[in-house]
């Protein structure tokens, strides 16, 4: 994913906290049989070309799936899931882009599926369930979808935290009350525990 798309997406304070993608298994996956086409037409061509100098403009032949893999590639690298301090978007497309994103402050519910393989190398699927229009989004075979689970939740906690903390006394002090709400809804949906709620309240009630 280019860098400066990225950051071209992203409002006023907001910053990237992770971008990962689909994990390299899928990249494989897509250009295994591209791989095994190339590595049989170049031995075909070197077995032929002892005896036939003219099977080498079957080199040719590599112009197709070389460029499968390129393709394949540059799909899978620009296919991004990336988590701000506000929201969570999906990227791809190599030339047209297309962008779904899902506020934080939407955001339900967070699940997370492994299978064996997946704990051991690495990936899995993650749901975003939303209280928004677009619904439910699923992320399937990413990297490191832990971390990336992780990484939204503690997001969605410290959600308008950043924007307090650059704002005037007074708009602080007012502000105050309605994010220990918010930290509340937090605890009763189970996303912080209550210990993490009276640390966070205390910080907050410490400010006025």
């Amino acid at each position: 994913m280019a860098k400066n798309y990225l950051e071209s997406l992203l409002g006023e304070n907001e910053q990237i906290i992770l971008e990962t993608h689909q994990h390299w298994f899928v990249l494989f996956s897509r250009i295994f049989v591209e791989l095994f086409l190339i590595a049989v037409l170049l031995v075909g061509i070197f077995a032929a070309g002892t005896v036939y100098p003219q099977a080498s403009y079957g080199l040719i032949l590599l112009v197709a799936p070389i460029a499968g893999i390129l393709h394949d590639v540059l799909v899978w690298r620009n296919r991004a899931y990336v988590v701000t301090n506000r929201r969570v978007l999906q990227i791809s497309g190599v030339f047209s882009k297309d962008v779904v994103d899902s506020s934080l402050e939407k955001v339900t519910d967070v699940r997370l599926h492994q299978s064996f393989l997946g704990r051991i190398f690495d990936y899995g699927d993650v749901e975003i369930l939303t209280a928004s229009e677009v619904g439910n989004n699923l992320f399937r075979r990413i990297a490191s979808p832990v971390k990336f689970k992780t990484s939204m939740l503690n997001a969605k906690e410290n959600l308008g935290f950043d924007e307090l903390a650059a704002r005037p006394q007074v708009e602080v002090e007012e502000d105050i009350p309605t994010l220990i709400a918010k930290l509340d809804g937090l605890r009763k949906q189970g996303i912080i525990t209550e210990a993490e709620f009276q640390q966070k309240k205390a910080d907050l009630l410490a400010k006025l």
